[in-house]
């Protein structure tokens, strides 16, 4: 604990508590004293809240007022650099500092005591007579793998009261144990072997390594292309991080790649890492939330807000897939994965690792600009080939009505098929069809409470809002004109891709990777897991199928609609679809076999795809840089998200526009306001929602001029108001 600040009984200390109050309180330190970061349990009215401890006190009033804490909670207390990695990241963001304190404290049983308790798993026996309940508890079961629970845990995840799960253990079928609470983790031996790296996969390990014994900060981006070998690469960052007894987090971008990562990770340091997110258990949410502060744990995997879990000593945050989307934060506290890991590695020490075939421009601008450093890895690991990649033009190819694959692609996939190869078909949208229209009418069905067409999920039978969540069967009549047998299916999903193989290649075994498809996250890694092993001829997917995954028989990748994301005026539109598309293609010729990538385009003359084709990606990225650039954008401008969001419309309107009146606080550092202008998506789960768009010069101070700005008004009830700092998206 060297550093921490202590307190002795009665001293006057300041807690911040997870609630929505905006600062610290003020409250006497409990008979025993307590240090500087301990978590607490203070009174705030007639309850008790879970709080950090702050500082000492602020005083200034009738100290006779003040009450103490209740008691110290058994946990190692919050570093000092934790702390300022909130605060700052609170300030950047411009979320109040509770909400961020509640990021950092997501584990169940905090204020619990130590000691042994009673958990349950898969048993040796099968129940002598299976009913529904009993099913659920076991189905609950397996999707964990051999997971522990707590009785009250098992039991609501099953949806079952908890005698059933009670009657299970008397048969067998569940083992009841009696376990030590949050135990440390299992060492990871970072002296055995790993695989033999090619010349330019070692240089890069041994810069990696080098900078983590250093013990300073900084941020290197790791580019290479699809199956070079940068998960080696950095693990051997990894290992020297684990040498020198500090910690790392590897963040992935989606929990389907977990399952291959780990065993790569047990393969190289002999023991499993700890694992945070949503597929985790609560039970061990808890054990590796108290073990990363009590370095219990070496290696933490993990999804964006594993970043805010309590490590003592961090050296090493990996940020596989850096460009992703799904490290942005888009609803609660609105943040940057990929930002934030580099904030906090700077207050710790730490290096930071950004790894990707495709980076995004911020990234590739700050590599350039030397603020960060570049390694290369330009060759695949091992014999496996770059895939060749074509377009097929879409203009010159003979389509017949309600079909998607064109002749072309149709004759190579048969070729693969005829050679006991993969082939990949890449289609970037979810369900059977986007749009349901009504012949008689004209009618498009959307969703009751979002102003977005539902797409129907043939597989489901009901048509979903991909908004807000909310399904309904699908009408055998028109709402609208009350027709029946009218109602027609425009446009493809992955489901009617995959009807059209079906009928196209009858003898074909066909596997349709999409996220809806799954009922938990260990049957999408099963079904990812068959794959590889050649347990399907032909793959449909969505962008789930891009994301990192190794199928050694997949020779083939088609794009159905390569044009898709180049429609419309999403400032990163041209970027997004050159990744994707690089991402997807990567996926053949992993293996031994040579692979291709054929783009079905009506725009083969489009920069993007021209860029796509060519392969010079530094020509692309120079390119998008210059336009940016110009146009005063990120990553050499700034931008800031104002979005408003009420049931009345006249209301946020009004607010809107009162806003945008009242700019003087933007003006007097350079920025503009553009709007109040609906929302792409104008209305979501009942409420409407505009959006105002902020933009200022790279080197303006514009958290503080938003803050005064928006302090200028006082959100009328109803009203809800969230900024958005450097936003990814603008639905």
């Amino acid at each position: 604990m060297t550093g921490l600040s202590f307190f002795d009984a009665g001293d006057l200390v300041s807690v911040l508590t997870t609630e929505p109050l905006g600062r610290p309180l003020d409250y006497r330190a409990p008979d025993g004293g307590c240090f500087a970061g301990a978590f607490v349990e203070v009174p705030l009215g007639p309850r008790r809240v879970l709080g950090v401890v702050w500082g000492g006190g602020e005083g200034g009033y009738d100290l006779a007022k003040v009450r103490p804490v209740t008691r110290v909670l058994d946990a190692a207390p919050m570093a000092e650099a934790m702390r300022a990695f909130l605060m700052r990241a609170a300030d950047y963001t411009l979320t109040p500092l509770p909400a961020m304190l509640r990021l950092a404290t997501r584990a169940p049983g905090l204020a619990d005591p130590p000691g042994p308790r009673r958990v349950y798993r898969r048993g040796w026996a099968e129940p002598d007579r299976m009913t529904e309940p009993r099913a659920r508890v076991m189905d609950v079961l397996d999707d964990y793998g051999g997971a522990a629970f707590t009785l009250s845990e098992l039991a609501g995840l099953a949806g079952v009261s908890t005698s059933v799960v009670k009657g299970l253990v008397k048969q067998g079928a569940v083992a009841e144990e009696e376990a030590q609470r949050d135990l440390p983790y299992p060492r990871l031996d970072p002296d055995r072997p790993g695989k033999a790296l090619a010349e330019d996969q070692a240089q890069a390990a041994a810069t990696l390594r080098a900078a983590v014994r250093g013990g300073r900060y900084g941020t290197t981006l790791l580019k290479g292309v699809t199956g070079s070998g940068k998960t080696e690469v950095y693990l051997e960052a990894v290992a020297e991080c684990l040498r020198t007894g500090r910690q790392a987090l590897v963040l992935l971008p989606e929990i389907a790649l977990t399952a291959e990562f780990l065993t790569r990770v047990e393969e190289r340091f002999g023991a499993m890492p700890g694992e945070w997110h949503s597929g985790v258990t609560q039970t061990e949410r808890r054990r590796l939330w108290r073990m990363a502060g009590e370095v219990g744990v070496g290696l933490v995997v993990g999804a964006r807000s594993a970043l805010f879990l309590p490590f003592r000593d961090l050296g090493l945050i990996v940020v596989d897939e850096e460009h992703d989307t799904s490290y942005k934060q888009e609803d609660g506290v609105l943040y940057n994965a990929r930002d934030m890991a580099v904030l906090r590695a700077s207050l710790t020490d730490a290096q930071v690792v950004l790894a990707s075939a495709t980076p995004c421009l911020e990234t590739w601008a700050n590599a350039e600009a030397g603020k960060y450093a570049r390694l290369d890895l330009t060759s695949r690991f091992g014999t496996a080939d770059l895939p060749e990649m074509r377009a097929i033009d879409m203009r010159a190819e003979r389509m017949e009505a309600s079909r998607w694959i064109g002749p072309t692609l149709v004759q190579v996939v048969r070729d693969r098929l005829n050679r006991g190869e993969q082939s990949l078909l890449f289609l970037n949208r979810r369900g059977y069809a986007p749009v349901t229209i009504c012949r008689a009418c004209g009618h498009q069905i959307g969703c009751d409470h979002c102003d977005a067409r539902m797409v129907e999920h043939r597989f489901q039978k009901r048509l979903v809002c991909h908004q807000c969540g909310e399904s309904k069967p699908m009408p055998a009549a028109c709402p609208s004109c009350h027709a029946e047998g009218r109602l027609a299916p425009v446009g493809p999903g992955v489901e009617r891709l995959a009807e059209e193989v079906a009928e196209r290649f009858p003898k074909a075994r066909v596997a349709v990777l999409s996220s809806d498809l799954f009922g938990t996250a260990r049957a999408l890694k099963e079904k990812i897991a068959e794959i590889a092993a050649g347990g399907a001829d032909i793959i449909i997917g969505t962008q789930l199928v891009a994301k990192g995954h190794n199928f050694p028989l997949l020779t083939l990748v088609g794009v159905i609609d390569a044009d898709l994301g180049l429609q419309g005026s999403d400032l990163r539109a041209a970027e997004r679809t050159f990744q994707l598309m690089r991402q997807v293609s990567g996926r053949a010729g992993r293996g031994e076999r040579p692979g291709v990538a054929l783009l079905q385009t009506c725009q083969p003359e489009h920069a993007v795809i021209r860029a796509i084709l060519s392969g010079d990606e530094e020509a692309f990225w120079r390119a998008e840089a210059a336009e940016r650039q110009a146009a005063g954008m990120p990553p050499f401008g700034r931008l800031a998200g104002i979005i408003l969001s009420s049931p009345d419309v006249q209301t946020v309107f009004d607010f809107g526009q009162a806003l945008a009146r009242a700019d003087a606080p933007l003006r007097r550092i350079g920025a503009q306001v553009f709007g109040p202008a609906p929302a792409p998506v104008a209305r979501v789960r009942g409420r409407h929602r505009v959006r105002l768009l902020v933009k200022a010069a790279k080197g303006a101070a514009l958290q503080p001029a938003l803050a005064a700005w928006v302090a200028q008004f006082k959100p009328p009830a109803n009203l809800r108001l969230a900024i958005d700092i450097d936003p990814q998206s603008f639905y």
